[in-house]
């Protein structure tokens, strides 16, 4: 038998990815799934993609036996798993969380951007920032814990966070950066992203054919970004809502540091290659530029970089699926980190080509 996962807020879109991704994985048997609103319901009612696939029907988060899973998963609203995460923990079991509660480090800017207290700053203390590509030490400490009986917590990033670091970190991290420069971010997702429930934003008649920005300086994605790649204050970034279902493409322009001599594109080339090299999970596209398409349903990333010789920028740009790399499945290759399996067990790696 492999070991016992759960998903809690199953019904949702990362909740359903993640029901996909667990039910074909190699070593993961997920045994349950929640949801309060549709408790009693076979999965493959709600969604008829899982007939003759799965049998599980969603159960009421309060009767859930999740304390008899090795990993849950948390795909819910922030301040959700602020309430459900410690008691997994103090059950022994480790959690997985996809939320924006265990993302930023300091609690006191994460009550600042989400207007409410941490309640768990014990765990926060204590968890891994999930994503391996930038991240891998932590997430390889806290596998060491979990295999020694431990129950440990891996908060995961956010999705414009991921298309977004991956893009920029490469150039950043080899110091052709202006360590005094403004970093701005243009990025643009499918309507997935913003969750099951249906707004005057995400409503077809209102998204189809129609491109937007939106949470134009005050995204709450901005300091998640900003610790990652060490921009504090010097970020400016603007997210925008396409008519997709899934996907996400980040652009980055990032100005070159005046007081070193500008890359020439085969330097700049080198340093994305080696950067990337030994990653199982992203692809860097020399001499062309990522699409949305060739990654979307799975955990793939695509970067780019080009030196942009007259302004003296570097314009990086990352294309994910925002369920895939971008949540369900940057999660699953977490869980994969922490419990010693292969990061890429279970996750697909192929796009469809059309």
């Amino acid at each position: 038998m492999g070991l016992k996962a759960g998903v809690v807020g199953a019904a949702g879109f990362a909740g359903i990815e993640l029901v996909r991704l667990l039910l074909r994985h190699p070593d993961f048997e997920l045994t349950v799934v929640t949801s309060d609103a549709w408790a009693g319901t076979p999965i493959s009612r709600m969604y008829p993609a899982f007939t003759g696939v799965t049998d599980l029907a969603f159960s009421a988060n309060a009767q859930a036996p999740l304390a008899e899973c090795d990993v849950v998963f948390l795909a819910v609203p922030h301040t959700a798993a602020l309430a459900v995460a410690p008691g997994l923990i103090e059950q022994g079991v480790s959690v997985v969380d996809l939320s924006a509660d265990f993302r930023l480090a300091d609690p006191e800017e994460y009550q600042a951007w989400y207007k409410t207290p941490h309640t768990a700053t014990d765990l926060l203390a204590k968890r891994a920032f999930g994503l391996p590509e930038l991240f891998r030490k932590d997430l390889e400490d806290l596998a060491a814990k979990h295999a020694a009986g431990e129950a440990v917590l891996v908060g995961c990033a956010g999705c414009y966070p991921t298309a977004t670091s991956l893009a920029a970190a490469p150039a950043i991290r080899a110091g052709l950066i202006d360590p005094k420069g403004v970093v701005v971010v243009d990025a643009v997702s499918g309507v997935t992203g913003a969750g099951k429930k249906a707004t005057e934003r995400t409503h077809f008649c209102f998204a189809n054919e129609n491109v937007e920005a939106y949470g134009v300086g005050t995204h709450r994605h901005t300091p998640e970004i900003s610790q990652i790649l060490g921009l504090d204050g010097r970020l400016v970034f603007t997210p925008h809502l396409a008519p997709l279902n899934r996907g996400l493409l980040s652009t980055v322009t990032m100005p070159l540091d005046p007081a070193k001599p500008l890359p020439t594109q085969e330097e700049l080339d080198k340093v994305y290659a080696d950067f990337y090299a030994d990653s199982a999970l992203v692809q860097f596209i020399q001499g062309g530029q990522p699409q949305t398409s060739s990654v979307a349903g799975t955990d793939r990333a695509q970067v780019g970089a080009v030196v942009h010789t007259a302004a003296r920028m570097v314009v990086a740009t990352g294309a994910i699926d925002n369920l895939g790399k971008g949540a369900a499945g940057q999660a699953v290759q977490c869980a994969n980190i922490i419990c010693g399996l292969d990061e890429a067990a279970g996750l697909d790696l192929i796009a469809c080509a059309i």
